[in-house]
């Protein structure tokens, strides 16, 4: 059985489901017909994936058929994703180098996610992670620049996958003011004016409406129904 449950909203969806192998494919669907209502459908590969290991959990370790509830919200920069079963007991995030049935999932929940835990709660337990997404942005914008930085980062040789969003601003930081520097000084090389353009891209972020050099956070996000 797998239901909508009452609490759903524009930004928050709560599936009431049971933990089968037969929902599987059901709730990798509503993740990725949700997300597509918030406009985020680039987070669906990675969100689907994430609600299968963990919806796969509780069928190894609380029981096949036991109850469960996913919940989908969207935050201003962010998608939570929590899954609440029955068990009091909190999984063990193990050795990487362990065997497959001992919890490697979780280590590759990690390394997507921005952020995940688990808590106990009044009913059980609950198993969250957080995908962060870029708001307010044009995302052919962001994914031509995020494709340039892959190949800049490529050749100059640095191990970096960008193919998700950042876990580290301050390493993006850094990669991106080596690019943009090393532009610079081949602009600057070919008896151009490094300085205009700083100046140029500057302007041109106040007439957007908004200083594309800061971090992101101000609130021109909105949530889509």
């Amino acid at each position: 059985m797998l239901e909508l449950g009452a609490a759903e909203t524009r930004t928050r969806s709560v599936i009431v489901f049971a933990a089968e192998a037969a929902q599987l494919q059901k709730l990798r669907s509503l993740v990725r017909e949700q997300l597509a209502q918030w406009d985020l459908p680039a987070l669906a590969e990675e969100i689907q994936l994430t609600v299968t290991e963990l919806a796969t959990n509780v069928i190894k370790h609380v029981g096949e058929g036991s109850a469960a509830t996913l919940i989908l919200e969207q935050l201003p920069d962010r998608v939570r994703v929590e899954v609440h079963d029955e068990s009091r007991e909190l999984p063990v995030l193990r050795d990487t180098d362990c065997d497959s049935e001992c919890g490697r999932g979780l280590h590759l929940i990690a390394a997507m996610a921005s952020d995940c835990a688990a808590a106990l709660t009044s009913a059980g337990k609950v198993v969250w992670c957080e995908f962060v997404f870029v708001p307010g942005y044009d995302r052919s914008r962001v994914d031509r620049a995020t494709a340039a930085l892959q190949r800049y980062c490529d050749e100059a040789g640095l191990r970096v996958s960008l193919s998700s969003p950042p876990r580290s601003l301050p390493l993006m930081e850094e990669l991106t003011f080596a690019l943009m520097s090393d532009l610079l000084h081949c602009h600057s090389a070919r008896g151009g004016d490094g300085l205009s353009v700083i100046e140029r891209l500057a302007v041109s972020g106040h007439r957007s409406g908004r200083d594309d050099w800061s971090s992101g956070d101000g609130e021109h996000t909105e949530a889509h129904g």
